[in-house]
């Protein structure tokens, strides 16, 4: 039979028991401790950032950009992904339950509609003096509701016009520059190939909408009325043009238009920036340069693009987001963006880290900037957008009759702002 514990035994086991207990004390303290020296060094603050990046974003972002505010504020920046569509959602059912996590927001600058009319942004107002000097006017007037400042600039986007060199030399063309040359090279090169080589986003979808813009409004037409006299003209210039175009207009978005131009089913055509580095420095395209475009009856029209910065109401960190917003808008950062991403600088002395073979490129993005206005943000947008690729599809793809398609269409857009009021 075993003998239970002694008394000697039982107290040299609680002896035991405690040393150990005590080592693993102290162990979980000394990580506490370490722990703790590290939230001291930064600062004991995280700052949690929303952005709508891709991966190549993110990683200049983590390793050029967030190190050195980090450093200098003791904080740690805590940044999560989320789509401009998702942004309005997350940050409305934070606000609503009085737990907002967001200390910062970006926000596409066509999409800010829904932050404003549900309230879930600081007024910026006090703070417009941080706005450096140098920043575009556009840049801030989009991010002006009622004379209030409820967004500080950022990053601007535009697209600009690529077009293959080599391929324009061989047909002694120059780029067009007006509507007529438009039509004039669109036919040159579907009779010399026999098929178009001139592609515009004809895929019925979003992004379509913003060349629409584009036309209508260097008519001098109002895409919100949609059949004013410009509005007309631009409708049929495209109906026009439309026979002439590559049969990649019918596909092409901000992805595939990059795409079509280095693959050389398109020969000119519009989009965003980033197609530098991707058809050109990563692509190898040397041929494919850029300009700003052409212009309309009215003159020359770009629909602005990029984002903005947001405070959401009620973030646990507000003057510490301010600081960084002030961090995104200095020289310095914006010149690493232009140098990493080749994105747009928000300010106009921040072009001096282009690389000498970028620049032609930058000078296309800073003209089409200076003829850049916002899209505008009203509540009845996805009525308005439906209603331009309606038309766009009576008109330019079915051949239906200009003028009353588009009062047809205006009809539409003119109930959905009254419902909206």
């Amino acid at each position: 039979m075993k003998k239970g514990f002694s008394m000697k035994g039982f107290r040299l086991f609680a002896v035991l028991a405690l040393m150990l207990a005590l080592a693993a004390c102290g162990a979980a303290n000394d990580q506490e401790g370490q722990e703790g020296e590290e939230d001291a060094k930064a600062g004991g603050d995280v700052l949690r950032v929303v952005m709508g990046l891709g991966e190549t974003e993110w990683e200049v972002m983590r390793s050029e950009i967030f190190p050195a505010f980090e450093e200098e504020h003791g904080v740690k920046i805590d940044a999560v992904q989320a789509e401009a569509e998702d942004v309005v959602d997350r940050l409305d059912a934070q606000v609503r339950a009085g737990r907002v996590e967001y200390d910062l927001i970006t926000q596409d600058v066509n999409a800010l509609y829904g932050l404003v009319d549900r309230d879930l942004v600081e007024d910026l107002s006090e703070y417009r003096d941080i706005i450096p000097d140098e920043v575009f006017e556009a840049m801030v007037e989009v991010g002006t509701f009622d004379d209030r400042l409820l967004f500080l600039p950022y990053r601007p986007n535009v697209e600009i016009t690529f077009y293959n060199e080599a391929r324009f030399k061989e047909a002694g063309l120059e780029v067009p520059k007006t509507w007529d040359e438009l039509l004039e090279v669109a036919k040159t090169f579907h009779e010399q190939d026999g098929v178009g080589r001139v592609a515009i986003k004809a895929n019925l979808e979003g992004d379509q909408v913003l060349h629409i813009f584009d036309f209508i409004r260097s008519a001098g037409g109002d895409p919100y009325v949609l059949n004013d006299e410009g509005s007309v003209k631009a409708f049929e210039f495209l109906q026009e043009l439309a026979p002439y175009l590559a049969p990649d207009s019918r596909t092409a978005n901000w992805n595939t238009m990059n795409t079509y131009l280095a693959n050389e089913s398109v020969y000119l055509g519009k989009n965003w920036p980033f197609g530098i580095n991707v058809i050109v420095e990563q692509g190898g395209k040397e041929e494919i340069k850029a300009y700003s475009g052409w212009s309309g009856p009215a003159g020359m029209s770009h629909a602005l693009g990029g984002e903005v910065i947001g405070i959401p109401k009620g973030a646990p960190n507000k003057e510490l987001a301010i600081e960084f917003a002030k961090y995104l808008m200095s020289k310095e950062v914006q010149e690493k963006l232009v140098r990493h991403l080749a994105w747009p600088p928000v300010r106009s002395d921040a072009y001096g880290e282009v690389e000498e073979w970028k620049k032609p490129y930058f000078e296309a993005i800073s003209e089409a900037l200076e003829n850049a206005d916002p899209r505008g943000n009203v509540p009845y947008w996805p009525e308005v957008e439906r209603a331009i690729l309606d038309a766009y599809q009576d008109i330019v793809i079915d051949g239906q009759d200009v003028k009353s398609t588009l009062d047809r269409y205006a009809e539409q857009i003119e109930q959905a702002r009254q419902a909206a009021e």
